[in-house]
């Protein structure tokens, strides 16, 4: 699929935060950064016309639904939950999938996703305080609250607000590579990757402790992703009890350490895939899995693909 024209589609009232951040990814030019340029468009019922959002204020769309029958992604974003939606715009989604168009919606936008149909026979997934509400009237579609979004292909449903972000730096990074989804990361200050393999945590509050950020310890990992880390010495280095430890890494990081590393080398050995000509031998001592049968056994769970498959797809050469 292309990734060069977006549109986000607004509804009446739509959520801006989660609409900011297709704006944000798509609307903004980063070519000085080595981004390719997006056309994006923000789309209402009525070009002009401002739309009420849910906090108040409005968002003033520049483009119609019927322009995003051209886009190559069409965002949902999130909104009020509403009993009907308009079938002009049900159908503008339905006509962007059918020409191919990926189409991904966050948080509640799940809601007009699934009024479409798309979503029959998929799991899909919304914000945690919806996702009973959302069975019941999609019952054809089962939800999922063990990931922050799903990928499904042509469909991509994301959890909601910093889910959203996730989402869409994985579709950049689906379609264009993790070198461009880091520039825009780093521009955006959010990492890179988050794996959406994880849950919504919606049993308790984050627990609240008098431990410095682990940032210094990410940062120490993410420079010496060649050298072994175990969860004593890392909990040393951050001068806490193991326990202590694990608990506020998964509090910050939303992962335990042993995932979050393993996402950080698979993540640098997709950049030597398709940066350089390293044999994979090498590409997997590079980024600590140390054989390369280990390199493919995480690369493929984590990406999907074998790394010949995607230096091939997605190698600059």
């Amino acid at each position: 699929m292309a990734l060069s024209t977006v549109a986000a589609l607004v509804t009446d009232p739509v959520a801006m935060f989660e609409t900011a951040i297709a704006c944000e990814v798509f609307g903004l030019d980063r070519t000085d950064d080595g981004v390719p340029p997006f056309t994006f468009m923000m789309c209402g019922e009525t070009a002009g016309v401002p739309v009420p959002t849910t906090s108040g204020g409005a968002l003033t769309p520049t483009h119609q639904w019927q322009d995003a029958l051209e886009a190559d992604l069409v965002v949902m974003p999130a909104g009020g939950v509403r009993d009907t939606y308009p079938e002009e715009l049900l159908d503008v989604i339905r006509g962007a999938h059918a020409r191919g168009a990926t189409i991904l919606s966050i948080c509640t936008g799940a809601f007009v996703l699934g009024e479409t149909g798309l979503l029959d026979g998929l799991t899909a997934v919304t914000h945690w305080r919806y996702a009973e509400q959302f069975a019941a009237r999609f019952p054809r579609t089962q939800v999922s609250m063990d990931v922050l979004y799903l990928d499904q292909g042509q469909i991509v449903t994301g959890a909601g607000t910093a889910a959203g972000i996730d989402a869409v730096l994985h579709i950049v990074r689906r379609e264009l590579g993790s070198t461009v989804a880091t520039r825009i990361a780093r521009r955006m200050v959010v990492p890179p990757q988050r794996d959406g393999g994880q849950r919504q945590y919606v049993e308790a509050p984050v627990p609240e402790t008098d431990c410095e950020s682990m940032q210094p310890v990410l940062n120490h990992i993410a420079e010496n992703l060649d050298a072994p880390h175990t969860v004593p010495d890392l909990a040393r280095l951050a001068m806490m009890s193991e326990r202590t430890f694990a608990r506020r890494f998964v509090a910050e990081t939303g992962t335990t350490p042993h995932k979050w590393i393993v996402q950080q080398r698979v993540l640098r050995a997709r950049e030597l895939l398709e940066s350089t000509d390293l044999p994979v031998e090498s590409v997997a001592s590079h980024s600590g899995f140390g054989s390369a049968a280990l390199l493919r056994t995480h690369f493929q769970t984590v990406v999907g693909t074998s790394p010949q498959r995607y230096r091939r797809e997605f190698s600059r050469a």
